[in-house]
């Protein structure tokens, strides 16, 4: 593995995101490790708000052309730029043969964007690192083989679970390393590479310096029990089916709903909500900054996440907002999907369900709203749990020594580093 002697160029799909915490949060611990990071993000940023670790980050920031139309001469003098790079027609050779497989617009921009990254990389950028392996990923492989870079790729989620087999496959044999954030993942990775060494398994983890212990729960028995969620009001977050998990709820049972991120279903949600009768009990919040998102955790009884597979294939691996519910001492009800039970252990460290399956999670529900001190084992244990095993700032050294940083010693086995057992 090569020593990092310059920037790491960091190639994002969009750079701030409020939904890519764990994102910001590794490139700040990286920083703080002694790496020096360039961030490259294809889509400028569409939130009004930012998370406070995205102020702390020092790293410079290059927006690529979002849609090759709205900037034809910067494509254009990039073409003429990268084409005269030793590695230009291997680039093309590659790409051509993704499109060949993948006849779409995004393929095409997806060439036009590296050939800008190319033509403005700056001289002192190292190797690239791409987050996610399907666009970013093609956009830093064309890159990297124009200028002659080692790459290397963070995999997630919707990335590996949506882009086909062959394109992972190539990629993982093109790319120097990769990493990936499930066990579930981490094996389907490690069958398609040519080196099952390849890929390492490097949990997330939550930065508990921002998540401090809650020194108080709040008493639900003076009023409602609240019910939290945050997450984007997309198809695999399965919001259908808390909404319909709710209207099955007895109507003895005195509870209030909130609801934190955006989201494209966010209207669609609410219609439904309306039309079940349940908007007079659901609080719609939207997308928050972390500060804001921390104290409704403080102020919850009960945290829930009904993922599940949409009809396109996205999926979660293990989302972070389970770690943070969890490092507040909330009780959780998740499904059993990707890397979810590998955080969470069923009536020990919260409590799993089937995915889509709304009665069930009504069952659940209820068995904690009148239990509280059932709510206050699982968000303890729980809590002790993320504290001890999920803590970033022991994951971080994986990351570190494969960038090569000398600051970072040696610990004990990479996978071992990341047991979840």
């Amino acid at each position: 593995m090569t020593e990092c002697k310059g920037r790491v160029a960091f190639v994002l799909k969009g750079y701030p995101r409020l939904s890519e915490t764990f994102i910001a949060q590794e490139i700040l611990a990286l920083e703080r490790q002694g790496l020096d990071i360039l961030i490259v993000s294809l889509r400028h940023p569409t939130d009004k708000a930012v998370h406070p670790v995205h102020r702390e980050i020092a790293a410079e920031c290059l927006y690529l052309p979002e849609y090759l139309y709205q900037e034809p001469l910067r494509v254009w003098r990039a073409w003429r730029q990268a084409r005269r790079l030793p590695d230009y027609k291997a680039a093309r050779r590659t790409w051509l043969a993704d499109l060949v497989r993948d006849k779409t617009p995004n393929r095409i921009r997806r060439f036009g964007q590296a050939l800008v990254l190319a033509a403005e990389l700056p001289a002192d950028i190292d190797r690239l690192h791409a987050h996610f392996i399907h666009t970013p990923a093609s956009v830093t492989r064309y890159a990297a083989l124009m200028r002659g870079l080692e790459w290397s790729v963070s995999a997630h989620a919707k990335d590996i679970w949506t882009t086909p087999d062959w394109e992972k496959r190539e990629k993982l044999a093109a790319a120097s390393w990769a990493v990936t954030c499930t066990e579930i993942g981490h094996e389907h990775l490690a069958e398609l590479a040519p080196d099952s060494r390849r890929v390492a398994l490097c949990y997330h983890g939550l930065d508990l310096g921002n998540f401090s212990p809650s020194m108080t729960r709040r008493d639900s028995a003076d009023g409602p029990v609240t019910i939290l969620s945050v997450g984007r009001a997309v198809a695999k977050k399965g919001y259908d089916d808390v909404l319909a998990a709710l209207a099955l709820l007895p109507r003895s049972l005195d509870w209030r709903f909130v609801h934190i991120g955006g989201g494209a279903l966010a209207a669609e949600l609410k219609a439904e909500a309306e039309r079940l009768g349940l908007a007079g009990r659901i609080e719609w919040r939207g997308a928050r900054p972390q500060p804001e998102v921390l104290a409704a955790y403080r102020e919850a009884d009960i945290f829930v996440l009904a993922s599940k597979i949409a009809p396109d294939g996205d999926r979660d691996g293990l989302p972070n907002v389970l770690m943070e519910a969890q490092s507040q001492g909330l009780a959780c009800i998740a499904t059993e999907l990707g890397g979810i039970a590998e955080l969470i252990k069923d009536e020990a460290t919260g409590l799993l369900i089937a995915p889509g399956d709304p009665a069930a999670l009504a069952a659940a529900l209820t068995r904690l709203i009148r239990d509280p001190a059932l709510r206050a084992r699982l968000g303890a244990v729980g809590e002790r749990r993320v504290r001890a095993e999920f803590d970033a700032g022991a994951t971080i050294g994986l990351l570190a020594r494969r960038f090569g940083l000398q600051t970072v010693q040696p610990a004990e086995p990479e996978r071992e580093l990341v047991d979840a057992s």
